[in-house]
Parts: structure tokens; C-alpha cells; sequence
């Protein structure tokens, strides 16, 4: 496993602040709201909209819960960040390496996504509190979200360094 922070994060590295992250969220749900609606209307028809199920069928299924985890773990093996993060320059980091996360760190992220949403997101907004910005998810996982970009956090140091 490669312990050092990519060369492409430059020289300074910040953790990631609350906004920021909130934009990159946002990017990223439009990107799936472009790509699963369409599909999902031309499947359901306008009804899709009007149903109390849960859960219609086999593609409301694959497209609001497969599909969105394996495009998220698919970024986050291949890039360390969605397009959101990209957008902003962020990428997802071990908490005490610095590096890539492992798998098992990025499917717990992914599950703690859940965890952190249930209390009316409070693990979410966790970010704007917690000294190295990591949400439950992040700390779940061991992991942080850091950027060069941003000047409103202190810079990072990690154990291995």
C-alpha cells in the first residue's frame, strides 16, 4: 500500500471543510439524478413519482442502490474522489497514513454513509465540528478528506510523516 500523499495534491495539504464538501455532494447527486431519472421514468413512466413503495421493482433497485454504490467505490478505488471531490480538488485519504484507503476502509465510508444520514444527518454535519473535518463516515472508516485548496483548516500531518 502506497503510504504517501500523491505528488498531485501539491505540497500543502488541508483538510476539507464542511462547505466544500457540501458542493462536492451536491455535484455528485445531480450527476446521478441526470443519469438514474431518466432511466427510471422511462421504466416506471411519471407514476414513478406518484408511488409510496419503497422500492418499485428490479430497476428502482439497481438504479437507486447498486448503481450508486458501485459508481461511488469505482471512483474512490480508481481516484480517491468522486466527481464531486474531484471538482473541488479533494481526495480521500488514510487518517494515519496519508494514503489510498483500503477497500475494507472504503465499504465501511460507503455503509457509514447510512449510519451518519439516520439521526436527521447529524453525522454528516459532524464535518463542521470535528478539528481534522471528518464525518462519522470518515471515522468510521479511518479516514480524512483533504484538499490544497483550502485555506480555512490546518494543514495535515500524519503519522507516517
Amino acid at each position: 500500500m502506497n503510504s504517501e500523499v500523491p505528488a498531485t495534491m501539491g505540497d500543502v495539504k488541508k483538510f476539507t471543510g464542511f462547505w466544500p464538501r457540501v458542493g462536492a455532494s451536491l455535484i455528485d447527486t445531480l450527476i446521478l439524478l441526470v443519469i438514474t431519472l431518466p432511466i427510471l421514468i422511462s421504466v416506471y413512466g411519471w407514476d414513478y413519482f406518484d408511488d409510496d413503495s419503497f422500492i418499485m421493482g428490479f430497476a428502482d433497485f439497481f438504479m437507486n442502490w447498486l448503481f450508486p454504490l458501485a459508481a461511488v467505490l469505482a471512483f474512490w478505488i480508481y481516484k480517491q474522489a468522486t466527481p464531486g471531490k474531484m471538482a473541488i480538488s479533494a481526495i480521500i485519504v488514510d487518517a494515519k497514513t496519508g494514503g489510498k484507503p483500503t477497500l475494507q476502509q472504503y465499504i465501511v465510508r460507503y455503509i457509514g454513509y447510512y449510519l451518519a444520514a439516520i439521526p436527521l444527518g447529524l453525522g454528516f454535519f459532524w464535518v463542521a465540528w470535528d478539528k481534522k473535518k471528518q464525518g462519522w463516515h470518515d471515522k468510521l472508516a479511518g479516514t480524512v478528506v483533504i484538499s490544497p485548496k483550502n485555506n480555512h483548516t490546518q494543514e495535515v500531518s500524519f503519522e507516517s510523516q
